[in-house]
Order: structure tokens, then sequence, then C-alpha cells
């Protein structure tokens, strides 16, 4: 492996968005808070 990579000439995946697809689920609210309490712990928002 190099140890730098140039991605400055890089182009984004342009199928991104047909690999994804957005659902909804229902979760406990205990399962939630675990999440959120874990993602507050590393800084995610």
């Amino acid at each position: 492996m190099k140890d730098e990579y140039d991605f400055s000439k890089s182009k984004r995946n342009p199928y991104t968005k047909l690999l994804k697809k957005q659902i909804t689920i229902r979760l406990e609210e205990e399962t939630v808070e675990y999440f959120k309490k874990i993602a507050k712990e590393n800084g995610i928002p």
C-alpha cells in the first residue's frame, strides 16, 4: 500500500442512490435511547 493516495481526480459513484433505500422501522424507546447514548459518547450527532 502507498503511504498516501491522491483522490483529487476521483469521481463520485453515480450509482450510490440506486444502492440505498430509505425505510422506516419501529423501535422500542429503550433501544433508541441506547443508541443515542452510544452516539453521544463517540461524538456522533
